[in-house]
């Protein structure tokens, strides 16, 4: 197997693959959630663990590619955006190490940063992928995953040219709404996540799935305070992102 960019340190290849069965249009990006990197590697390569991605980038910068991108990794699991499922098959994979939540939650060092900025621009500008369609794994399977999480630092990509970002809202005492509140407001709530891509029924009730999509977001877009209160902060956020989509 040859990289299929230049900026991958070496070739590890991992069996866990297969056909894509759909157009490959997204860049999803997740942490390892493992206690080390060597723990995360052997992980992603073992045929057991049903689990892979097509590239894994280390604390220092370095970069493995362990599936051509032509094929489908086993990254995203049971996920979904915009309506759309088998994430897998339209998505590039990219795992970062980090020990995550679970391991003591580090925050991610500059040349890890910078490598995943520089992979995720070499990637999206060879394949097109929109920046609106690169994303978290916590965006994709709600209430199951969390991660890159909400110290991955969303703003120095974008600034890069990486993602879809605007400044989020300042947070500040105000309306909110939150599990409980039901009527027109939640609804146009609901209506905006959906718009965006964020799998949540539109039904007017502020319910456990709608808190954690609101998580989600925050998780990603308003990382100050992750609580699933769509507060002023949040929604503004929200539709200060809706509106700068270039369609």
């Amino acid at each position: 197997m040859k990289s299929d960019t230049q900026l991958t340190g070496e070739v590890l290849t991992s069996p866990n693959h297969g056909s894509r069965k759909a157009p490959l249009d997204m860049l999803l990006l997740h942490y390892t959630g493992m206690a080390n990197a060597a723990v995360a590697l052997d992980w992603l390569r073992d045929p057991a663990s049903e689990v892979s991605a097509h590239y894994l980038v280390y604390e220092n910068g370095r970069i493995v590619q362990m599936v051509e991108e032509v094929q489908r990794a086993w990254h995203a699991g049971e996920a979904s955006w915009g309506g759309q499922e088998d994430i897998n098959s339209r998505s590039i994979g990219i795992e970062i190490v980090n020990p995550g939540h679970e391991h003591g939650y580090t925050a991610f060092p500059e040349a890890q940063v910078d490598a995943v900025t520089a992979l995720c621009l070499d990637i999206a500008c060879r394949r097109e992928i929109r920046p609106e369609r690169v994303l978290a794994h916590s965006d994709v399977a709600l209430g199951r995953k969390i991660d890159p999480g909400e110290k991955f630092p969303w703003n120095r990509l974008a600034t890069a040219g990486v993602g879809h970002w605007v400044e989020p809202e300042a947070i500040a005492s105000g309306r909110f709404l939150q599990q409980g509140a039901i009527g027109q407001p939640v609804e146009a709530l609901q209506t905006m996540l959906s718009l965006y891509g964020y799998g949540v029924p539109v039904n007017g009730v502020f319910d456990e799935k709608t808190a954690t999509v609101v998580e989600a977001f925050q998780r990603h877009f308003r990382p100050l305070k992750v609580d699933g209160v769509a507060d002023a902060s949040t929604i503004t956020t929200l539709h200060r992102l809706l509106s700068s989509l270039k369609r």
